[in-house]
């Protein structure tokens, strides 16, 4: 049974941190690239964060780029979001997904349908 499960989120206060966790089980994880997208009420799931299959400094949307830092980790099939200097406009479910290329390394990864797994989503609330 394939699975994402997403934890790690809840309330924090804007300037505060926040790390989740997203870990994989019943698929294949090391060879493809890892993303977080996010989901606030009435808007659009939009593209946060990626990493590439064997690591690296990730892709971040420009409004992630600078307080949040995506890292994963192979042996444990656990991929991270850590997120500093949280701000109201954060706040959102956030979904973490496995992209579908295998060893892709073009440096695309903004495209929700490029991933064919996803998580559940965790809730990220951040108080102003």
């Amino acid at each position: 049974q394939v699975q994402l499960v997403e934890s790690g989120g809840g309330l924090v206060q804007a300037g505060g941190s926040m790390r989740l966790s997203c870990a994989a089980s019943g698929l294949t994880f090391g060879f493809y690239a890892m993303g977080w997208f996010r989901q606030a009420p009435g808007k659009e799931r939009e593209f946060v964060a990626a990493i590439g299959w064997s690591g690296g400094s990730g892709y971040y949307a420009d409004s992630a780029k600078g307080r949040f830092t995506i890292s994963r980790d192979n042996t444990k099939n656990t991929v991270y979001l850590q997120m500093n200097s949280l701000k109201s406009e954060d706040t959102a479910v956030y979904y973490c997904a496995r992209d579908n290329r295998r060893l892709y390394g073009g440096g695309w990864y903004q495209s929700a349908s490029s991933y064919g797994y996803w998580g559940q989503g965790t809730q990220v609330t951040v108080s102003s």
